[in-house]
This record gives C-alpha cells, sequence and structure tokens, in this order.
C-alpha cells in the first residue's frame, strides 16, 4: 500500500475503513504481547519473587498474572525485539518497503502462493457461521514450543500444552479471560496501566469483532496497513504479515476468514513450500514469508487435504548472535477450537470446531 503513489480515491478509501471500524486494542507491549516465552519468563520472575517474598511483603496484593492470548504466530518479530534490545544501539526505519507495495501487489497473483492462498480462502469459505454471545468464550487449545532469548542464547522449551478461554464481551475488559499454560490456570488481565481496560479489536480478535472486518481483500489489507502497530526495525510487510497469521485459526467468521487469506496473498514477498510441520510433526501445504532485515522466516502449516490451518513455525534463516541458522524460535499446532459458556472449563470433544 504505497501512501506516495496511491491513488487520491484509495486514500479517502482507507481512512473511511479506519474511521468506521472499531479500532484496535492499544497495548503498552507491542507485538511482543503475542509472544509466550516472554510471557513465561515473566511468571517465573514472578514466581521467584513469590518464594522469596519477607514476611513484610506477604501483605501485598497478590501478584497480577500476565496478559497471554495466542501464542507465538508473530513471534519472529517479538523475539528479535529482545535479543535486538540488548545487541544493537541502532536500528532500521520501520518502513519496511511498504512504499513499494502497490507497483509489488499487482504481480503477486502470479505467483504459486497466492494460487495455494486462494484455495485456502475457499475453503474457508465453506465454514458454517458460528452463533457466538457476548457472554461466552473462544476456547483454544494447542501445543507450543518457545524460544528463551533472555540468556543472550536460544533455549528452546519442551513441547507444552496451552489452553485459553478469551472473553467474547467488546469491552473494554480488565479480565479478558483464562489461560492454562504448565498445569497453571491465571487470569489473562489488561496490561499494567491500561485503566480504561482492552476493548475487542486487533489485540483481542473477538468473533463480532471479526465479523465487522471488510470481506473485500483489498479494503481489508488497506485497515490492516493502517492499524497493525508499527515496530521499530520491522519490515511494514512483515509486520502485516504477522499481524494476519496472529488471526489465524480461531473462531473466526468464514468470510473474515477467506478475505485474510486472499489479503495475505497481495503482500509481497508471500511464498509457499511443501517442506512445513507444526509442532507435533504434521506435514502439510507451507505459505512463508522471510523477514529478511532479521533473517527470520515465518510459516503456516495447513493441511493438504482439507486446507484447515495446522499451526505456525518461526526459525532463524541465517547466523545471529543468539543462535544459529536454523535455530527455532517458535512452533504451534492448533487441536480444538470451541465456544464455551464458562471461562476455565473445556468443552466437550462432540462440540469442538476445526480451525478458519
Amino acid at each position: 500500500m504505497n501512501d506516495r503513489h496511491a491513488c487520491p480515491q484509495r486514500h479517502d478509501d482507507r481512512e473511511e475503513i479506519a474511521r468506521l471500524l472499531p479500532a484496535p486494542a492499544d497495548w503498552d507491549l507491542p507485538r511482543a504481547q503475542h509472544l509466550r516465552h516472554k510471557d513465561l519468563l515473566m511468571r517465573h520472575i514472578d514466581r521467584d519473587q513469590a518464594e522469596t517474598a519477607t514476611p513484610e511483603t506477604t501483605t501485598a496484593p497478590a501478584r497480577r498474572a500476565r496478559p497471554l492470548l495466542r501464542p507465538a504466530l508473530v513471534a519472529s518479530a517479538a523475539a528479535l525485539a529482545l535479543a535486538a534490545a540488548g545487541t544493537t544501539g541502532a536500528v532500521l526505519s520501520g518502513n519496511g518497503g511498504h512504499d513499494d507495495a502497490a507497483a509489488q501487489h499487482a504481480a503477486t497473483d502470479m505467483r504459486p502462493a497466492a494460487a495455494l492462498l486462494h484455495r485456502i480462502s475457499n475453503a474457508a469459505a465453506n465454514h458454517g457461521t458460528l452463533t457466538v454471545r457476548d457472554d461466552q468464550f473462544a476456547y483454544t487449545r494447542e501445543k507450543v514450543r518457545g524460544a528463551d532469548l533472555t540468556s543472550g542464547k536460544a533455549v528452546v522449551s519442551p513441547l507444552e500444552d496451552y489452553e485459553s478461554w478469551v472473553s467474547q464481551k467488546p469491552g473494554p475488559l480488565h479480565t479478558l479471560g483464562l489461560v492454562r499454560a504448565d498445569g497453571e490456570t491465571m487470569p489473562i488481565n489488561a496490561e499494567l496501566g491500561d485503566t480504561k481496560g482492552t476493548p475487542a479489536g486487533l489485540g483481542r480478535p473477538t468473533y463480532h469483532w471479526l465479523a465487522s472486518l471488510p470481506t473485500d481483500p483489498d479494503k481489508l489489507l488497506a485497515y490492516l496497513y493502517a492499524k497493525t502497530p508499527a515496530a521499530e526495525g520491522r519490515e511494514r510487510d512483515q509486520a502485516v504479515f504477522e499481524q494476519i497469521g496472529s488471526l489465524l485459526g480461531g473462531l473466526t467468521p468464514p468470510r473474515t476468514a477467506a478475505a485474510l487469506y486472499q489479503a495475505a496473498a497481495k503482500i509481497p514477498g508471500v511464498d509457499r513450500s511443501s517442506r512445513v510441520r507444526d509442532a507435533i510433526g504434521r506435514p502439510g501445504l507451507g505459505i512463508v514469508r522471510d523477514d529478511t532485515r532479521y533473517g527470520v522466516r515465518t510459516e503456516w502449516v495447513f493441511d493438504a487435504k482439507d486446507y484447515s490451518f495446522l499451526g505456525s513455525r518461526s526459525y532463524l534463516t541465517k547466523d545471529a548472535s543468539y543462535g544459529k541458522a536454523g535455530t527455532l524460535l517458535s512452533s504451534t499446532a492448533e487441536l480444538a477450537h470451541a465456544v464455551v459458556d464458562k471461562a476455565g472449563v473445556r468443552p466437550a470433544a462432540e462440540d469442538r470446531t476445526g480451525t478458519a
């Protein structure tokens, strides 16, 4: 989406879309909010502090759980932000080639990735529309792995179970739901300092909010480019690709899911791969994009038969101070999604749905 070369009508359309649609949530921690390993680190710190608390501190309020939404479909952005903070003092411009996007978008339909994404889009459009009430919760069960970079080297965690129950209230909310990870169940809270709470939006995509997004791929892509949070040093195209990735796999209205896949097909640099696996080793069809600035590849994995979303993976494509090329940064496997009436309660097996 090229602001300098776009026609006035396209620019006006983008502003009108952004004005009419609900604003995305404003997180204190930008895209690192989605990174599971950082949340686990903070919880370990909290636990250590609680275990070493003196009698004088035992009357303090109970520790506040860090927000934890879906694991790291956008892991490369946040993980590398942690590493970059300790290894470099200079950052590149966040424009990320976005000024050339409009010219490149015209050629994307010729790429193999576009053909695959259109097939995935068609499959998603045929899923049934759900009835989701504002007082219900979106349930997700996944297997995840993530790299902890706090030591200066990537230390990959074992495969772990991860469950979440995210409120479907439009908000703003201070308690967004529950998460169960490492055998521990905690509330998902709004960020510290977020006194107004978190409304439905990019940071907390409820089913009804997702249904409010444009279903025209060009308008949806314009909205995502306008609203995806910027991060220093990030390619803009990569940031939008990963933003779409953070919306995949959950409970998504069929028309919105179809439009998201078609919008992804228009992002420069998106490619396909036949050598991809999710966190539990399921092979599939891959939609991939390389962040050439950071040397990281992000992969989406789809079932080869029904095109359902299986999971994601990100890893280094070149040597870095914290790991060699090929080092895993994050991996997920989608196992179950459902709508439930109460947070913390697992759905019956027959109530579980497939992924978008």
